[in-house]
């Protein structure tokens, strides 16, 4: 008989069809995934320069005249306006859960088998530029890292590929969409190994990087070097700071600890009231926080560029704070406030149902923190210490505290300043941010809430492994019955053309009653003395364990280790369906494990 190939199987009815089956026919699956990063690189880099474009353009006409030592009543109003017609695109245009982009991409991988809806390549982009264009706070990188991945993952789909290359697609599109949207194509490719999990090979990394360089490339060719924000270092590392570095790791990690809980925590209280009321909260809890920070509005680039080269007195410069006489000491208090501020107006924005993500938030309160620090050890010890330096290498500290992404912060800000005369401090400063916010969290402000529902798998193998396994798909059924009621005799004739040592005790209307075990009866079996007048019922014994078809399979992987047992009976309300068999979950767990590891 001829094997029927895929290609074959195919209809090519369609323009769709006939591209299957030309591809199956004449490109390999490495160099067609190498093809496909490249338009996914560069659409996730048309994605990147289209959102900062609209960004831009709806913040410059929205703000255009705007002064920090003037009052725009307007001006406080434009978020709650913004996160108002956010919602109602949400609503009655795109009608699905667009918000956490990172995290939606992580429950795609780990619960809708990488399968991200069309509508998030472009729905992200509108509403997170409804949402920031208008002053949320919050920003950018989420939707877009959304948005390439939906590229990737729309792609893949459309082109029939497994699971494990679906995934691969999606990390693409992820790290294109950072790649462009900082041009920095090793953080991009880093920040997906640390936050989608995929595995370090050669058949992952090519990809990415191939996906961060044209994404990269694509940026700077239509935006040139009009990145988010770009800075060159003019202090050198000094080696006798180090003891000051470590302490600002300390206190970047034990911010990040209040980022990730302060954030957590608002959100979870706003979603306790109703959606109109959790707008007028949000609202009006935003007006005040940006009267009195007005860099708090948007996702505060313009802010941070003055702070990282030097012009930090900005914060102080608004309408309030000229009411109060200000000194050294009280523009501390200022600089501290405004690290607590960020987190509340972003958790408002976020919480009220604004569209934009986390990174640039903890990219600012790092720099703020680390300009701080400098300035607190100025004021009181009389020191030199370069505020610009310590709020770039803040950045890292709270980006790795926050996000659990060591590296990622670490490349980021080396590619965003140029060089690497900071990397010293960069790595000590995010090792240490990361480790100190470790301590009091486990997850990172993208998988708190995923783990807390058991939703995560990217992060553990094994359980992405046995997430892919039901326990319905291993029922074994060749497994052959005997009434509670029949004699030993007649047990004797069922073992004699049975092929299993087991034989489930069964009544007529399917209740499970026990088992009769082979070997518990092997002395007694040619006893015909005895076959008229003992009965099954006496025999069976019932297992300490059984299993429900829609147990998990982590369940059934503890009742096997704890049973010790082979077989396990399978159950539902009482009456029996089958056993599953410890060797048949080991062959189904290799097949998978090549699946998601096959390099």
């Amino acid at each position: 008989m001829k094997k029927t190939t895929f290609a074959a199987a195919l209809k090519p009815k369609s323009i769709t069809g006939k591209l299957l089956v030309w591809r199956l026919r004449h490109i390999k699956q490495r160099p067609f995934v190498l093809i496909l990063s490249i338009l996914i690189g560069t659409g996730s880099g048309l994605a990147a320069v289209i959102l900062k474009n609209t960004l831009y353009y709806t913040n410059y006409f929205l703000t255009n005249g705007f002064s920090y030592h003037g009052i725009y009543y307007l001006f406080l109003a434009f978020p709650v306006i913004g996160i108002t017609l956010t919602l109602r695109f949400i609503r009655y245009v795109v009608k699905d859960n667009i918000s956490h982009g990172v995290s939606k991409v992580l429950y795609a991988i780990s619960k809708n088998n990488s399968n991200i809806r069309a509508h998030n390549t472009f729905s992200s982009l509108i509403a997170c530029t409804l949402t920031l264009g208008f002053g949320g706070s919050v920003g950018p990188e989420a939707p877009i890292v959304l948005t390439g991945s939906a590229i990737g993952s729309n792609l893949a789909r459309l082109f029939r590929l497994d699971y494990r290359t679906t995934t691969l697609l999606i990390g693409c599109g992820c790290a294109g969409a950072i790649a462009g949207i900082f041009e920095a194509p090793i953080a991009g490719a880093i920040f997906v190994l640390e936050i989608l999990m995929l595995d370090l090979t050669m058949t992952t990394l090519i990809p990415l990087l191939i996906a961060t360089v044209t994404a990269s490339l694509i940026s700077y060719l239509l935006m040139g070097n009009a990145v988010l924000f770009t800075f060159t270092l003019t202090s050198p590392f000094i080696l006798r700071h180090i003891p000051f570095y470590i302490m600002l790791g300390i206190f970047t990690g034990l911010v990040s600890v209040f980022f990730i809980r302060g954030s957590i925590g608002i959100e979870s209280l706003l979603k306790k009231v109703s959606p109109a009321l959790r707008v007028g909260i949000a609202g009006v809890t935003l007006a005040i926080l940006i009267f009195i920070y007005p860099s708090l509005f948007g996702e505060g680039y313009t802010v941070l560029k003055e702070v990282i080269t030097g012009h930090g007195e900005i914060i102080g410069n608004s309408t309030f704070f000229g009411l109060l006489k200000q000194n050294h000491w009280s523009f501390l208090v200022i600089i501290f406030g405004l690290i607590i501020m960020k987190v509340i107006a972003m958790a408002m924005t976020q919480g009220s149902g604004g569209i934009g993500g986390t990174f640039a938030p903890s990219i600012f309160v790092g720099a703020i923190c680390g300009y701080f620090f400098a300035n607190l050890l100025n004021t009181i010890f009389g020191f030199n210490i370069s505020q610009s330096n310590f709020a770039l290498v803040g950045m890292a500290g709270v980006m790795a505290g926050v996000m659990h992404a060591p590296l990622t912060a670490i490349f980021l800000i080396a590619e965003i300043t140029g060089g690497y005369q900071l990397l010293t401090p960069l790595i000590m400063v995010a090792a240490i941010g990361y480790l100190t916010s470790h301590i009091f969290e486990s997850h990172s402000i993208y998988t708190r809430q995923l783990a807390a529902r058991k939703e995560l798998i990217t992060h553990d193998k094994d359980k992405a492994v046995l997430s892919f396994m039901s326990p319905r798909q291993l029922i074994e059924t060749n497994f052959a019955r005997i009434d509670p009621e029949a004699t030993l005799g007649q047990l004797v004739k069922v073992v004699a053309t049975a092929s299993r040592n087991i034989f489930p005790v069964v009544g007529q209307d399917g209740t499970f009653y026990g088992v009769v075990m082979l070997d518990n009866i092997r002395q007694i079996m040619f006893d015909h003395s005895i076959y008229d007048v003992t009965f099954v019922k006496d025999l069976l014994i019932m297992p300490n364990y059984s299993i429900n078809p829609d147990d998990s399979m982590e369940s059934v992987i503890q009742f096997f280790q704890q049973s010790d047992r082979y077989n396990l009976p399978v159950l539902q309300d009482g009456k029996y369906l089958g056993f599953i068999s410890r060797a048949n979950v080991f062959s189904q767990y290799r097949k998978l494990l090549r699946k998601f590891s096959d390099d």
